[in-house]
This record gives C-alpha cells, structure tokens and sequence, in this order.
C-alpha cells in the first residue's frame, strides 16, 4: 500500500517532475491557481479524516460484534515487524514488474482485482447507512455463501459469508460504481473505493496494544523515509499504478470541471495506518469508563496536524513527501504526551484488546449483547480456553485464529438449531 503524498500529475500517466516541462513543444502545464490549490489539498485532507473517524467508531462496534463477516483480523507485535519487510518486497515486486513488463496489461489485471475487492468494500461500507432507508416491510431473506475443503473432523471454511436481502441492494449500487470506474477510471469513482477501503481497513484491523501500534508506525516510518528519499520507487509506482489505492484531487478542477486531470495525490497507507492505531486509542477510551475519548481526540489532532505539517512542506520544496515521516511522531507523541500529564503511561501500554476476547464464552448472545463482567472475571479459564488465549495473543498464527473463529461460529449454528 502506497504511503505518500505527491505533487500534481496526470492521472492517465506518470507525472515529470515538478520543475520540468510537461510538453514535447517545450511548453509546460499552466500553473494552478491558488483556489485550486487551496481547495485540492483542503479536500485530500478532509477525504483522509473522513475514514478515520468513522471508521474507529466502527470498530469499537466491529470489536464487539460477533457476525462472522464483522469479525476483526488482530495485529500482533509480531506481524507488525514483519509488515514493513512484507510491503518492501510487494513495492518493489510491483517497481519490477512495472519496468519490466507493459503497463498497460498490468493495470489491466489490477483493475479486475480492484474491481470486485472495491464492490465489496463499498457495499460494506454503505450497508449500516442503507438499512436506515430501507422501508419497515421489505423482504429481506437471509443467505450463506460457505466454500469448505476436506470432510468430517478434518473439514475446514475457506469463505464463510453471510448476508441478506438488502446487502444484496448495496452490492447492486457498488456494483454500478465499480463499472464506472472500470470504464472511465474516474477520479470520483477512485476516490469512492479508496474512501471504502480506508474505512474498512480501519473498522476491521485492530491492533492488539499501544506497543504493536508503536512497533508497526515505527516500522513503516522508516520504510517511507527510505522509499521516498532513497529512492524513486514509491512514486513512480504511485504514479503508474491505475488502481483505487490512493486518494486523489484535481487541482485544476475550478478551471476544467470534472473532467480536470492535474491531480494531487495522498496515498491510502497514509490514512489506514494512522487511523488503526486512533482507533486503538478510541477502543482504551473507552476501557478507561470515564465517559471521555481524550486520547481519541489528541491523536485525531495530532493527524491534522502532521498531515497539515506534509502537505505545506511539500508545497514548499516541490517534493512528493513521506507523510508518515511527519504523522508518525505526531500520532504517537501527542497521545504520549497526554498520558505522561495525566499519569496514565501505565495504562496505556497495559491495555491489552485480546483480554476480552480471551474471557468470552466461546458461544455468544446476540451481535452487540456485551458480557458481564462478573460472569467473565469468577471464572477459571480451562485448558481449552487457556490455549484459545495462546492463539489470539501473540502466539498464535493467523490460520489458527481463522480455524478458532469457524469452530465458535460452527457452535453457535449449532446451539442456535438445539
């Protein structure tokens, strides 16, 4: 995922650089007014904390819920050191393939991909809103797609996706955008998808703790610093990649409408991954009971601030920027700096996501019932559930919490049908 905040370019290609001519003919672009310029970076801005906010407030309920499609992917400190070698290699995996192999075939094959993954996120992202539209009586019927491998004891889910009549109506709507994008590759179609993709990733991946947090920004830190000022790798591919993964504004829109195609770009890692670790602090809010989200609203700050701070100097020197050279600092320090005042430092780093997750019950009431919590704490855990508590911590695999999470959805089918 692209981490990085660029000047204009033309959408349909890879820009020059900022100083050099646009045209064969030697003349270069004409140069943006300052409206369009103010009103292109205003709008990335406003387009990154749009997710970001909606999307930690999704997740408090994503955290709660047990729909098997709602279920969140927790990140270890161990995945979280790993990320930034994984995104290394697929950037420059994709740099290669780029230089080597014709572009346009490649954006072909990713536009399909983009294509349904960009459905399926808008149509999960519109859900909760559509439901509010949809009329008392209308039919709704449930649905199951299940795809298994092997039999008996050994059967195992690979896609277990529920979903109803009125999901159906939100993937039909996705379905037009998608097609739109497909055929015009519209800035506003891109944008849509990317806003979906932003806002899910922030509603479905939770860190498990403040230290995983600290240990993936720190990571992708330097891997920005080093991708954009060691090398021309991350822009270049920024700019070829015809794909929803970065967030994009026409600075000429004022003077040629919607049809404008001298964009600014903010790249879509630069909003999810700032926005998970503010949604971890929204979720510690929240654990603290004190009916305040100081540490929610701090760090939400703190990412106008560093984003703000990105886009002025980059406007200034004329450079596509690191933005998570500016946000990281930002997003951590602030929040830090409010603990230390309060004298919650503890408390912060203590606050483990997968303790709840490790005292519930492995069959669950309703989506959204919360457990009391003198149930869950008289309790001795047994041998099932201390091992289930190896698995959801740092121990654990990603293949074993998806076996986990199909056994307790399998049990629940199951006392559901008794």
């Amino acid at each position: 995922m692209d981490s990085t905040l660029s000047e204009p370019h033309n959408g349909s290609g890879p820009a020059e650089s900022p100083a050099a001519p646009s045209a064969a003919n030697g003349t270069a672009r004409p140069p943006s007014t300052p409206e369009g310029i103010a009103l292109a970076y205003g709008s990335l801005l406003l387009m990154a904390l749009l997710p970001i906010f909606f999307g930690a407030l999704r997740s408090v309920r994503c955290a709660r819920s047990k729909n098997a499609s709602d279920m969140p992917e927790t990140i270890t400190s161990r995945d979280a050191a790993r990320f930034p070698i994984i995104a290394s290699c697929t950037l420059l995996g994709l740099y290669l393939f780029f230089k080597i192999f014709s572009q346009e075939y490649i954006n072909l094959l990713l536009s399909m991909y983009f294509f349904v993954l960009g459905i399926l996120a808008l149509s999960h992202t519109i859900s909760p809103i559509m439901n509010k539209f949809f009329p008392a009586n209308f039919p709704n019927k449930q649905y199951q797609l299940l795809f298994t491998q092997g039999s008996g004891e050994n059967k195992e889910e690979i896609v277990n996706y529920e979903f109803d009549s009125k999901d159906l109506v939100c993937l039909t709507l996705s379905s037009i955008i998608g097609v739109w994008y497909l055929l015009r590759k519209h800035w506003i179609a891109n944008n849509l998808f990317g806003l979906a993709f932003s806002l899910n990733g922030v509603e479905l991946l939770h860190l498990n703790n403040v230290s995983t947090g600290c240990i993936l920004l720190g990571g992708l830190f330097v891997y920005d610093i080093f991708w954009v000022f060691g090398t021309n790798v991350m822009v270049t591919v920024a700019k070829s990649f015809e794909a929803p993964i970065k967030l994009v504004f026409p600075q000429d829109l004022l003077e040629k409408g919607l049809e404008a195609d001298n964009f600014a770009m903010l790249g879509l890692g630069d909003v999810v991954i700032p926005g998970i670790f503010i949604a971890l602090l929204l979720r510690f809010d929240i654990s603290l009971k004190k009916n305040t989200h100081t540490y929610f609203y701090t760090s939400f700050v703190a990412y106008i601030f560093g984003l703000g701070l990105t886009i002025f100097i980059m406007h200034v020197f004329k450079h596509a920027q690191p933005a998570l050279l500016y946000l990281v600092p930002a997003c951590i320090g602030f929040p830090l700096l409010v603990a230390l005042a309060k004298g919650e430092v503890t408390e912060m780093f203590s606050y483990e996501e997968t303790n709840d997750k490790e005292k519930e019950p492995a069959s669950e009431c309703k989506e959204g019932t919360p457990i009391s919590s003198s149930s869950s704490s008289s309790s001795t855990p047994s041998e099932t559930e201390k091992k289930e508590q190896e698995i959801w911590g740092s121990r654990g695999t990603p293949e074993q919490r998806r076996q986990l999470q199909a056994e307790r959805r399998r049990g629940g089918r199951a006392e559901a049908r008794a």
